[in-house]
């Protein structure tokens, strides 16, 4: 499928520019007027766009004290219950393979539906958002195949990004275990995993901004232009190459509007006696809740992308009111 034209780089962008009209569209779409039965269509596939992913990943890593005076005591405690532990697996096998093996399948099967139904999600919530409707049944079928297009990338992406970051844990935490087991600190094993735990969480960013800008910007282009992931990707990467600066920009703005909706959210929950913090933590009814929030978001990615030229605007033209009955326009003018 032929590629969509890139935008020029001398195009004047601004990451502040698109806050205005988001902020236009979340009041025509959800306020003008107000349509409870509108919030819970478009909430629930908003809900399907997030599934999975509120919260996000957290990956701490806590610090280990070690005293002098009691490593010995303590280290001699911690490897006696190292001991019974690998004691007690080594007897149990027969029964802790299998288990583990279940978990560990059924675990797979439910990220693999999630991260399914989430990609679905995408495109059913930007399909509401874009064309300003309050549907699920059109977008789900209309979307089919740029949403598995959208899923088997992501499922690619995320094997990828296991395989790199799953042995820098593994390594990091053998040098704990095993500086933990001898009761003493080892300089050149704390050295070897502060360097690991670095890379690692440069591998974490690195993944998030290709998940951000993937759903942010590769999905709208995706469902501009209809076709494979990996089309729109590499359509978005000459867009991004040429405009570095810019999404750069963008993405530390959207840092700044993440902590405005945060503190924003934590005033509605004090003023309310944390009555709506209770609400937003149960599943749906808490995105139904926040449905300003995440339409005025995927509105401020789309208007800040439509800067780029008219090949990368998700929203219909603007038709102006037909005429009255009986009133026709003066020749060469307009109404």
């Amino acid at each position: 499928m032929p590629i969509g034209p890139v935008s020029d780089s001398h195009r004047e962008i601004s990451v502040v520019e698109p806050v205005s009209p988001a902020l236009e569209h979340v009041k025509r779409m959800l306020f003008k007027p107000f349509d409870l039965g509108k919030w819970f269509v478009i909430g629930f596939c908003a809900w399907l766009a997030r599934l999975g992913e509120s919260g996000g990943s957290n990956f701490n890593f806590g610090g280990n004290n070690f005293n002098n005076q009691t490593s010995g005591s303590s280290g001699e405690s911690l490897r006696h219950g190292f001991e019974e532990a690998k004691d007690y697996v080594l007897n149990n096998l027969y029964w802790i393979i299998p288990v583990a093996a279940l978990l560990i399948i059924f675990c797979f099967a439910l990220g693999f539906l999630v991260m399914w139904l989430n990609s679905r999600g995408k495109f059913m919530f930007l399909h509401c958002v874009a064309l300003n409707k309050a549907d699920v049944a059109e977008p789900w079928r209309k979307f089919a195949t740029e949403a598995n297009s959208l899923f088997w990338f992501r499922f690619v992406l995320s094997l990828v990004g296991m395989a790199l970051s799953l042995p820098l844990l593994i390594v990091i935490a053998v040098l704990i275990v095993q500086m933990v087991l001898r009761g003493e600190p080892d300089a050149a094993a704390i050295m070897l995993a502060v360097m690991l735990a670095m890379l690692f969480f440069l591998l974490v960013i690195i993944f998030a901004l290709i998940q951000k800008f993937t759903a942010d910007f590769v999905v709208p282009i995706l469902f501009l232009r209809g076709g494979k992931c990996l089309n729109a990707w590499n359509e978005f990467w000459t867009l991004l190459c040429a405009n570095a600066g810019k999404f750069t920009l963008y993405i530390l703005f959207q840092i700044v509007l993440g902590m405005a909706i945060g503190v924003i959210v934590v005033l509605a929950i004090l003023l309310t006696c944390c009555i709506a913090g209770c609400l937003m933590i149960i599943p749906y009814i808490g995105t139904v809740l926040l449905l300003p929030v995440f339409v005025f978001q995927r509105s401020y990615s789309l208007y800040f992308l439509r800067q780029f030229g008219p090949a990368y605007d998700v929203f219909p033209p603007v038709v102006p009111p037909a005429p009255p009955a009986g009133l026709q326009p003066l020749p060469g003018t307009q109404l």
